[in-house]
């Protein structure tokens, strides 16, 4: 994978000059000096509520919240996202992870046939800033979810539109999570929808934006994926993590995504943090040697299967 230097990063002119030496340095310890994102996604307590913590096939220290951090403290990883009320939490113990904090979230108890989603702000990026300033946590960026489709898109767009831009004026990164759904959408993964959002976040100016792996009978997703990338034009796509699957089949996907789409990195939760603590490091290890390093499937596979390791 190249190795990028401060000056091959390219800063957006909605960072003001004072800003940008903060950006830079932000982008190149998110990046891991690649360009490339392993995003280690903390936010689904909130979205999901307790349904991927606690069950069948889920270990059992999953059921405590400190395993995400415990996790994000021992993995090689870009970015952990997740709420700033846990952080606020855990975070004071665990001081040298690279922080996003996600700005909003909603549950899934509402489904789309009774109400369109709506995902509203919980909090401003200047709050945000006063948080990073006097706790002394490393905050690389924010994070937001949005609903294309959505009765209320108008809403979330404006949100969006106004998080990157204030984002950006203090030298953090975005990351936008961009969902076509609500009654006005008929399939969430269809390719042609999944470029139509990535178009969206380059519009917002968003620095990585983050989409389900696209889906279409008769096609593979890791062609169909190329619209969605070049769509993003200067924003780098990333692609959700999804529901638990086998290891190998996540990796060979991830693969695809990187090498074959061309997409930037991956942003995953449940086939991380659903596993025991030493094979969840391993997980993040796995996804940071193809998504940073740039190793094969089978390289990858042979970290979390503890016979290589991982240093980045």
């Amino acid at each position: 994978m190249t190795t990028l230097s401060e000056r091959d990063v390219l800063v957006p002119v909605d960072v003001p000059d004072e800003a940008r030496d903060t950006y830079v340095g932000n982008y190149l310890a998110a990046t891991r000096n690649t360009g490339n994102l392993m995003l280690f996604a903390g936010d689904q307590k909130v979205e999901h509520l307790n349904d991927d913590f606690y069950g069948d096939g889920i270990a059992k220290e999953d059921a405590d919240p400190e395993h995400l951090f415990r996790i994000a403290s021992q993995a090689e990883i870009g970015l952990f996202a997740t709420q700033l009320g846990l952080m606020a939490r855990y975070g004071g113990d665990y001081r040298s992870v690279p922080y996003l904090v996600k700005l909003n979230s909603r549950t899934n108890l509402v489904k789309t046939k009774q109400m369109d989603p709506f995902s509203p702000l919980w909090y401003e990026v200047d709050q945000v800033m006063d948080f990073a300033d006097y706790s002394g946590l490393h905050v690389l960026g924010v994070g937001y979810t949005l609903y294309l489709g959505s009765e209320a898109e108008h809403e979330m767009l404006y949100q969006a539109a106004r998080i990157v831009h204030e984002a950006h004026q203090y030298g953090l990164l975005t990351v936008l999570w961009i969902y076509p759904r609500g009654k006005a959408v008929k399939d969430e993964k269809e390719p042609h929808l999944i470029a139509g959002a990535t178009g969206v976040a380059a519009c917002l100016g968003a620095d990585f934006v983050k989409v389900n792996y696209p889906k279409r009978e008769g096609s593979e997703s890791k062609e169909t994926l190329k619209e969605a990338v070049m769509a993003a034009g200067r924003t780098k796509v990333i692609c959700a993590g999804g529901s638990s699957v086998d290891v190998h089949a996540f990796l060979q996907d991830l693969h695809d995504q990187v090498f074959v789409s061309g997409a930037a990195g991956n942003a995953t939760g449940r086939n991380i943090h659903q596993k025991p603590l030493e094979e969840a490091v391993k997980m993040c290890n796995a996804i940071s040697a193809i998504t940073i390093e740039g190793w094969s499937v089978d390289d990858a596979l042979s970290i979390y299967e503890g016979r290589k390791e991982l240093v980045i």
